[in-house]
């Protein structure tokens, strides 16, 4: 990966992780709770939303083996401020990773309508876009703790002791379920992406 390239994916990861967790952020306070708002998530300034992790060690080992991933920190919000607890999260939770499918669904419906007429350097943009915000979608949508796919997934379930117990103790091993999914579940998810690109962009 070429310097240019880096530096162009680099932007778009950031904007496009800002947007996923303003999504989170949006979703809570239209729910009713002001957490986000009270922290000064809601804004697209990336001091804002970013950490030196996520959003700066892991991008740059990931550009270094020939694409770019990251995140940013996650919005926190009050679930007892919500209207509606349970579907509360289930929206909140699914807000992020729709927010990254519309990013990429938008790029791709220019592609298809007036792509003929674009600059050969903003349809590879667009190309960068779209592909980032389909892996952060679908990666976020894995249901294992702590991405949003597993708030998902609980809130479907039945509000019983036995999940809330089953959650409580998947939560407090997330680092290793999320470390399992980097290093080995990654590869079966993987052929997800180049499929939903071909459906978006239609070629």
């Amino acid at each position: 990966m070429d310097a240019l390239t880096f530096i162009v994916s680099i932007v778009i990861l950031i904007m496009s992780v800002v947007i996923h967790e303003l999504s989170h952020g949006y979703t809570a306070e239209m729910l009713g709770d002001p957490t986000p708002r009270l922290q000064g998530r809601l804004t697209l300034n990336p001091l804002k939303h970013l950490e030196v992790f996520g959003s700066l060690i892991v991008p740059l080992i990931t550009s270094m083996a020939g694409f770019t991933f990251g995140w940013a920190k996650p919005v926190q919000w009050n679930p007892y401020n919500v209207k509606n607890r349970r579907w509360g999260e289930f929206m909140i939770a699914l807000a992020g990773p729709v927010s990254n499918f519309l990013i990429a669904i938008a790029f791709g419906l220019v592609l298809r309508i007036v792509g003929t007429s674009l600059s050969e350097s903003f349809i590879q943009i667009s190309f960068y876009v779209i592909a980032i915000n389909i892996v952060l979608a679908v990666f976020n949508l894995v249901p294992i703790p702590p991405l949003d796919g597993s708030k998902v997934l609980f809130s479907l379930l039945p509000p019983t002791p036995k999940f809330a117990q089953v959650r409580e103790t998947l939560e407090r091993y997330s680092i290793f379920f999320f470390l399992i999914l980097i290093f080995f579940l990654w590869r079966f998810v993987e052929p997800i992406i180049p499929f939903i690109f071909k459906i978006i962009v239609g070629s």
